[in-house]
C-alpha cells in the first residue's frame, strides 16, 4: 500500500510538472526594449517582433536569439558586441516577454526564428551569422539546420534541455508526453557552417559538459567546431571575458 501510494504521488507530481514546466522554461519579464539605434519590426504571418540595427553593408549580418531570462531589454550589452562593430543585427523578441503578446512555446519560437532569418536575408545580401545564448542556442542551431548561414555562435549551449529538466525534477522529461524538449542534438547532422561555442568553466546553470557534449557530437558529424572554455566565467558574465571577444573577432575576421 505504501509503494502504491508513493507511486500515485509520483504520477501526480509528473502530471503537475508537465502542466507547469513552460513557466520554468520561459520566466519572462515585462521590461520593454528601448534603444534609439534600433527599429522595431513586426512580421505579419508569425507575429514575430524584431529589433533591427542597420549596420555596415560590407560586414556580416547577425541574427540574435537571447536567453530565457527577462526580456530583450536585459540583453543590450550582448547586442552591443555586434552594434559596436557596426554589424547589421536582427534580434527576436520572445512572446510573453518585454510586453510582447503571446504564449511562448518551442514550436512558436522556432517558427518565428525562421521568419526572422527570412526577413534578414531579404534585407542583407552578404554573410549571415546566427548567434544564440542559452535558450537561444537551440533556435540558432534550428535555423542553421534549415537555412543557409555562414557561421553559428553558441554561448552557454545545452545538448538537450530536457536532460537539464530531468536533473532538476527527477522526472524522465525527455520521454514524457507534452514536454517541450529543446533537443539541439537533433539538428547537428544538418549543420553546414563553422560553429563557435563559448562556455564558462564556472557555469552552474548550464554546465560546461553540456557544451562539450554538443561539440563532441558536432565533431562526430564532421562539423567544424571551435570550443572556447572561458576560465572562471559563469552563465551570466561570458561577454565580460576578454577571451570571449577575442574568439568573436577571430570568427568574423575569418568570414571577411
Amino acid at each position: 500500500m505504501i509503494l502504491k501510494g508513493l507511486a500515485g504521488m509520483y504520477l501526480l507530481y509528473a502530471l503537475v510538472m508537465i502542466w507547469v514546466h513552460p513557466q520554468f522554461i520561459y520566466p519572462f519579464g515585462d521590461a520593454p526594449f528601448s534603444n534609439p539605434q534600433f527599429e522595431s519590426v513586426q512580421l505579419a504571418e508569425t507575429h514575430a517582433h524584431l529589433q533591427v540595427y542597420d549596420g555596415a553593408d560590407d560586414a556580416p549580418a547577425v541574427l540574435y536569439f537571447m536567453g530565457n531570462g527577462g526580456a530583450l531589454a536585459y540583453f543590450q550589452q550582448n547586442l552591443s558586441v555586434h552594434t559596436d562593430a557596426d554589424r547589421t543585427l536582427v534580434a527576436l523578441e520572445y512572446p510573453g516577454g518585454g510586453g510582447i503578446l503571446g504564449t511562448p512555446s518551442e514550436v512558436l519560437l522556432k517558427a518565428q526564428a525562421l521568419a526572422a532569418y527570412d526577413y534578414l536575408s531579404e534585407q542583407h545580401d552578404g554573410a549571415i551569422v546566427v548567434h544564440g545564448y542559452s535558450l537561444g542556442t537551440g533556435l540558432a542551431l534550428y535555423v542553421a539546420s534549415a537555412r543557409a548561414v555562414d557561421a553559428v555562435i553558441l554561448d552557454a549551449p545545452y545538448a538537450r534541455m530536457c536532460d537539464l529538466m530531468t536533473a532538476a525534477s527527477w522526472l524522465p522529461a525527455c520521454y514524457l508526453p507534452g514536454v517541450q524538449r529543446w533537443n539541439s542534438l537533433a539538428f547537428i547532422d544538418q549543420i553546414n557552417a563553422p560553429v563557435l561555442i563559448s562556455h564558462g568553466t564556472a557555469d552552474t546553470l548550464i554546465p560546461l559538459k553540456e557544451g562539450m557534449r554538443l561539440a563532441q557530437e558536432m565533431e562526430r558529424a564532421q562539423v567544424a567546431v571551435t570550443v572556447a572554455e572561458l576560465p572562471g566565467a559563469t552563465h551570466h558574465d561570458l561577454i565580460s571575458n576578454s577571451a570571449y571577444r577575442h574568439q568573436m573577432r577571430n570568427l568574423f575576421d575569418s568570414l571577411r
